[in-house]
C-alpha cells in the first residue's frame, strides 16, 4: 500500500462543484489512529452545502482542498500501536464528531456538544475516498452480516434516533416535520419503537409516499392542507405529544407551536435559514412545552440504540436507501439529492 494512489472526491475551489482526483493512501497512521478501507459512504446535506458552496460553506470551510464526505462503513486495515478498541478486519462506521475528551462537556458525558469538536469531511479530510485515516476512538464496530450500504448511513440515522427518542414516544402521537432522509428515518424509528400515531408533514410527493411506506399513519402536504387543523383533527383536538423538527423551514417551525399539545415535547434538528419568531408566552410558557436542541449523536448511547434496532430487524433500511452509485458518479448523486426525489444516496468506492 506504500506510495499507492487512491481515488478521492475533493472540494478544491471556492465555487459550486467538486473534483474527482488522486491522493496517496495515508501512511502516517498515528499511535491512536486507524486506516479504514471505505466500503460504502453516503451523501449528506452537509456534503451538498459544500458542493454548492452556499453561504454556510463559505463561512464554515476553513481550508481547501478538502476531501469531502463523513458517512461511512469500512474495514480496518491498519492500526496505530496504542489502538485496543478495534482490530484488523473489523467492519466499522464512524462517529463524525472528533472531540477533545478534556473539556467540561466531554468529561460530563456530553461529548456531542464538545466545545472543541472537529468534523470529518468539514475540518479534516473525509471519506469520499478509497481509504480514510481516523481516530480509533471514533470507530464503532458493526455486525459483519449487515450490508455496508446500510451500515454507512448510521451517522444520520443516529441524528434521527437522537431527535425522536430523546423524549418518551411509546404510545404517543408524534409529528415528523420535514421528511428529508433524516426525517424519513425518524418516521421509521418512531413506528419501530411503538409510537401510537406518526404524522408526517412534507411538501415533496416522492418523500410523502416514502414516509407512508416507512410507516407514517398520516401524511400531510402543507401546500394543500391546513396543517394545524389537520393535526388537531388527528389528535382529538389536543395536538401532538412529541414533535421532531427536521425541516428548518421558518413558517413550518413557527406553525408547529400551534399544534403541539399542552405539556408537549419538541426536538429540533433542522437548521433554519431565517430567524424564528414565536409568541414565547402563549406558545411556550403557558403551554408548558419542552424544547430540546439536537446536536449530532449522544456518544455512544445512540450508536448502541441503532445497533439494537438494526440487529432486531426493526428498521426498513432497504427503503431508506433509494439510490446507489459508484463514488465517481458523485455529481449525479448531488443532482438527485437536490431534486428532493430521494431518500439516502449511497456511494460505493471501486477497489482493485
Amino acid at each position: 500500500m506504500n506510495n499507492q494512489e487512491m481515488t478521492v472526491v475533493i472540494k478544491d475551489e471556492p465555487k459550486k462543484g467538486l473534483k474527482i482526483s488522486k491522493k496517496l493512501i495515508p501512511q502516517n497512521i498515528g499511535d491512536d489512529e486507524v486506516l479504514i478501507k471505505v466500503l460504502a459512504t453516503s451523501v449528506c446535506g452537509t456534503d451538498y452545502h459544500i458542493y454548492s458552496w452556499d453561504e454556510w460553506s463559505q463561512n464554515r470551510i476553513k481550508q481547501l482542498p478538502l476531501t469531502m464526505g463523513h458517512e461511512l462503513a469500512g474495514e480496518i486495515v491498519k492500526l496505530g500501536k496504542n489502538v485496543k478498541n478495534v482490530k484488523l478486519g473489523d467492519i466499522v462506521s464512524a462517529e463524525t464528531h472528533i472531540v477533545c475528551n478534556n473539556c467540561e462537556f466531554c468529561k460530563t458525558g456530553q461529548g456531542h456538544i464538545c466545545q472543541n469538536t472537529k468534523i470529518i469531511g468539514v475540518d479534516i479530510d473525509g471519506c469520499y475516498a478509497n481509504y480514510v485515516k481516523l481516530p480509533a476512538q471514533n470507530c464503532f464496530v458493526n455486525d459483519k452480516e449487515v450490508d455496508p450500504k446500510y451500515l454507512c448511513i448510521q451517522e444520520p440515522l443516529g441524528n434521527a434516533v437522537h431527535t425522536i427518542l430523546h423524549f418518551d414516544i411509546i404510545g404517543k402521537n408524534v409529528a415528523i416535520l420535514g421528511c428529508g432522509p433524516i426525517g424519513l428515518m425518524a418516521v421509521n424509528v418512531a413506528k419501530a419503537v411503538g409510537a401510537s400515531k406518526v404524522i408526517a408533514i412534507e411538501i415533496n410527493e416522492y418523500r410523502r409516499n416514502l414516509a407512508k411506506e416507512l410507516g407514517a399513519d398520516v401524511v400531510i402536504n402543507p401546500k394543500e392542507e391546513d396543517v394545524i387543523k389537520r393535526v388537531l383533527e388527528e389528535t382529538d383536538g389536543l395536538g401532538v405529544d412529541v414533535l421532531g423538527e427536521f425541516s428548518g423551514n421558518k413558517f413550518a417551525v413557527e406553525q408547529s407551536f400551534k399544534y403541539i399539545k399542552l405539556g408537549g415535547k419538541m426536538s429540533i434538528l433542522g437548521i433554519p435559514n431565517k430567524k424564528i419568531e414565536i409568541d414565547l408566552a402563549s406558545d411556550v410558557v403557558f403551554k408548558g412545552i419542552t424544547i430540546y436542541g439536537v446536536t449530532g449523536r449522544k456518544m455512544y448511547e445512540n450508536w448502541y440504540q441503532m445497533k439494537g434496532l438494526i440487529k432486531a430487524n426493526k428498521l426498513n433500511l432497504a427503503k431508506v436507501v433509494t439510490h446507489t452509485f459508484p463514488l465517481t458518479e458523485v455529481e449525479k448523486a448531488m443532482e438527485i439529492m437536490a431534486s428532493g426525489n430521494s431518500g439516502k444516496i449511497v456511494l460505493i468506492p471501486e477497489h482493485e
